[in-house]
């Protein structure tokens, strides 16, 4: 199974996704957004801009 996203309404009414590997896991989470538009468009953001992303170390 591929993964997916998932997009939904929190507690507080905002919208959030969160990305799914095929087994399941959650592996990423978003932010809270005020309307489902802004919700889908994060999604789109994190698909357009997610493949050629550095891998970055940050020092602590």
């Amino acid at each position: 199974m591929a993964g997916k996203f998932e997009y939904f309404s929190d507690k507080g009414g905002k919208f959030r996704f969160r990305l799914k590997a095929g087994n399941g896991q959650i592996i990423a989470t978003s932010e809270a957004y005020n309307s489902k538009d802004a919700c889908l468009s994060g999604i789109e953001s994190v698909k357009t801009n997610a493949p050629t992303a550095a891998i970055v170390e940050v020092d602590k």
